[in-house]
């Protein structure tokens, strides 16, 4: 899932960036409240992590722009701002969940993943097709009972189509969440990485495909028995 971390401090976003690579995330970090503002603007994110002491905008400013726009992504406020006022002004003003620093790692990874359950979003614990299973917490792929081990860029690659099975993934969303603002991407980084996903899943005698839609995307989908 890609990630939006709005954070000024740089030694605590790198950490923070670092946690949260770990559970999962594609994390974007953006230092200051105009970055952010202008990458809400174009970019698409399933989840946004914002700081509300900004040195140039106060976060509420921002999470107000996004829900007068319509923009329905959830925003988890992580703030040292922690009196039962400002927690209330969060919420009301269009935060999906506010957390106080410091925090453990394990409550926001936690909170992020109840925040993308919900009805609407895209996170579930397990995705499952044919004989695969990707345990999308353990980042852990099985086939039938048995554990296989993918490489980091073929389980993001493979979580982005199980969330969509059955439906084209268009290219340019893969890209998204494979690499953060900050990353360059190769021409063909997208085929690279499918190609090998492919090879992979027919080598442990997965019972799922991978197609390409040719000028559009991809699409996984169970085997049919002939």
């Amino acid at each position: 899932m890609r990630l939006l971390l709005v954070e000024d401090n740089e030694r605590f976003a790198a950490l923070l960036k670092q946690g949260l690579a770990a559970a999962g995330f594609t994390v974007d970090v953006l230092g200051s409240g105009e970055d952010a503002a202008a990458a809400l603007q174009t970019g698409r994110f399933d989840v946004i992590v914002l700081d509300l002491g900004l040195p140039d905008r106060d976060g509420l400013d921002i999470l107000a722009e996004m829900r007068r726009r319509g923009d329905a992504t959830p925003v988890l406020i992580l703030t040292a701002r922690g009196s039962l006022k400002d927690r209330v002004t969060g919420l009301q003003s269009g935060a999906d969940d506010y957390l106080v620093k410091p925090f453990a790692l394990e409550e926001l990874v936690a909170r992020l993943q109840a925040l993308l359950r919900r009805p609407g979003n895209l996170l579930g614990l397990a995705l499952s097709l044919g004989n695969l299973t990707l345990d999308t917490v353990a980042r852990q792929v099985f086939v039938g009972d048995q554990p296989v081990l993918f490489s980091p860029r073929e389980i993001a690659v493979l979580e982005h189509l199980l969330r969509r099975s059955g439906r084209v993934v268009a290219k340019n969303l893969l890209e998204e969440s494979l690499y953060g603002l900050s990353q360059e991407i190769g021409s063909n980084a997208v085929e690279v990485y499918v190609h090998r996903l492919r090879r992979h899943l027919a080598e442990i005698g997965a019972t799922v495909q991978v197609h390409t839609v040719r000028g559009v995307g991809y699409m996984i989908a169970e085997e049919k028995a002939a």
